[in-house]
Parts: structure tokens; C-alpha cells; sequence
């Protein structure tokens, strides 16, 4: 994914200051497009700031719920600079590197983007299980863990969250069509002490405990 990823950021015109990352499940709410172009305007003429990170909401089973537990990643760098010689995609495209594998320097923006990938009919979802773990896991593996069944099993999921916000507009005709039904007890969580009191101190204080992060905000 990160060599097919490369071929996308070296095709980018030289004459860009940035160059933007959208993955084929991820969605830019318009309202938040005035702050990134501002952010990117404001850090265009600072070399030190080699990436723009941009918030998540992952939503989950349906385009009425998000994912609100530490099994999510909270934020990933979406805007980099347009430096085709230092800067390269990561493993498996979540993030960015520079080629010496120093974590790129980065200023948080104050906008989200909406993934959602595990938001499809749950038999495609299923499907999709199947295709998408081929790529790093072999037979056995796959096996072991992902089921034999026709459709995905959206309820062992952790912790959700209701989603009370808008959609993007370009997802509207998308979200009126679509055809299953997704109803989740929110009270319900799926996860022992440990991560009970690892988000409890999380949703207190803001800070996660552990938290993976390829990028090192400035």
C-alpha cells in the first residue's frame, strides 16, 4: 500500500506546496475545509512544519454511530509537505516518514476526517474481511480468525458512541440508500478493568495512556 501510495505523491506537481491524502474510505466534512486551507496557508512558508495531522471520527456499523474506544487512532498526518526526496509513505499508508524513518514534525488542525470504512451492508463488510487480511496473514491465520459466515458480526464491537452531528454532504445520497439495519446499545462495553480505567483517564484528562503516534507535533 505504501509503494502504490508513493506512486500517487510523486505524480503530484512540483509547483505544490502540499500535497493532500485521502484514503478511498475517508470523507472531508466541507466545514472543515476553510481551517485546513488556513492552516495550510499559515505553515506553507515554515520548512519546520512538515505535515498537517488531522482528527478522526471512525464510524461503525452504520452512519449512526462512531467508535469512541482506544482501539481507535485518534489522529493521522493527511497534509504533507510536498517534499517527494524527504517524505514517504509508511508501511501500510496509515502515515508518513521521512526516508531516514524519522517521524515528520507536524501542527494539529482543528478538523476532522470521517472514516468510514466499517460502515457497509454487512455482508459486503464480511467480504471484505476476507479480501483485506490476505494481504499480510496466511490461510491458517485466517482460519483462526475470521469467521466462516456470510455476513460481519457488527456486535462484539467495544464501545460506540451515538453520532449526533452531519454528514458530509457528498455522503447524503449514499447514507438515504443504503439498505441494512444497525441498532447498538451504547450503555453496553465490551472491554475489561484495565481498559475501563485506561479510558476513564483518557476521557478525563484527554491524554491516552500508550497511545501509538507516527509523527511528532510541534
Amino acid at each position: 500500500m505504501a509503494v502504490e501510495t508513493n506512486k500517487a505523491f510523486n505524480a503530484v506537481s512540483p509547483d505544490s506546496d502540499w500535497a493532500f491524502y485521502i484514503q478511498a474510505d475517508e470523507v472531508v466534512h466541507e466545514k472543515y475545509l476553510p481551517v485546513i486551507q488556513q492552516a495550510m496557508l499559515k505553515f506553507k512558508d515554515s520548512p519546520e512544519v512538515e505535515g498537517l495531522l488531522l482528527k478522526y471520527l471512525h464510524f461503525y456499523g452504520s452512519y449512526d454511530y462512531i467508535g469512541d474506544s482506544r482501539k481507535w487512532y485518534r489522529r493521522e498526518i493527511r497534509i504533507i509537505r510536498n517534499d517527494q526526496e524527504q517524505i514517504t509513505s509508511y508501511k501500510d499508508a496509515q502515515g508518513f516518514r521521512k526516508i531516514n524513518n524519522m517521524k515528520l514534525h507536524v501542527k494539529l488542525v482543528d478538523a476532522f476526517m470521517y472514516h468510514y470504512g466499517w460502515v457497509k451492508h454487512p455482508m459486503y463488510q464480511q467480504r471484505k474481511q476476507h479480501t483485506f487480511h490476505r494481504y499480510w496473514h496466511d490461510n491458517a491465520w485466517m482460519e483462526k480468525n475470521i469467521p466462516d459466515t456470510v455476513e460481519f458480526d457488527y456486535s462484539n464491537v467495544d464501545s460506540l458512541l451515538r453520532f449526533t452531528g452531519e454528514h458530509p454532504s457528498v455522503m447524503q445520497q449514499r447514507i438515504t440508500q443504503s439498505n441494512w439495519q444497525f441498532d447498538h446499545d451504547i450503555t453496553r462495553k465490551n472491554y475489561g478493568l484495565k481498559k475501563r480505567v485506561l479510558t476513564g483517564i483518557e476521557k478525563f484528562t484527554g491524554w491516552r495512556i500508550g497511545e501509538y503516534k507516527n509523527y511528532k507535533i510541534i
